[in-house]
């Protein structure tokens, strides 16, 4: 069973009605040992939006990175845009050697470097909640690029 790391944003109501129905299917998905998931995970001994806070946030994601076994990355945002701090996650996992599975639940084009460098391309949280993470099957995205 695997270790997953859930890459997303989470800064409005859509996007937390996004991330809540990966967590739920990362949960249904007897694949999966546990979970990592950022939103769960923002409250530090520091007030909010400090130095120290975003110290020890940066240090806890990059800690739960290097554990996964795989991550799961959310690239819906804005429009064809995906999130900086989702993009630097997908890099750091690629940069390690860990499989990047990327969900993409909204229509539209995908980044090239997203794109190439994801394991699979999954369009919906029941995908999710069915992938098995521990063969991890691989699945190209084949729409367009920008």
């Amino acid at each position: 069973m695997a270790q997953i790391y859930l890459a997303g944003p989470f800064f409005s109501e859509d996007q937390i009605a996004r991330i809540e129905k990966v967590e739920q299917a990362l949960t249904a998905n007897p694949t999966v040992r546990d979970f990592f998931s950022p939103r769960k995970h923002q409250s530090t001994q520091h007030p909010q939006f400090t130095k120290p806070w975003a110290t020890e946030i940066y240090q806890a994601d990059i800690e739960n990175l290097r554990a996964a076994d795989a991550v799961v990355a959310i690239i819906d945002f804005t429009e064809d845009h995906v999130d900086s701090g989702t993009a630097f996650e997908i890099g750091y996992a690629v940069q390690l050697g860990t499989p990047v599975i990327v969900l993409h639940e909204k229509t539209g084009t995908v980044n090239l470097m997203i794109g190439e460098s994801l394991h699979a391309y999954l369009t919906s949280p029941a995908a999710v909640a069915d992938y098995d993470f521990n063969t991890l099957p691989a699945n190209e995205y084949d729409g367009e690029f920008i």
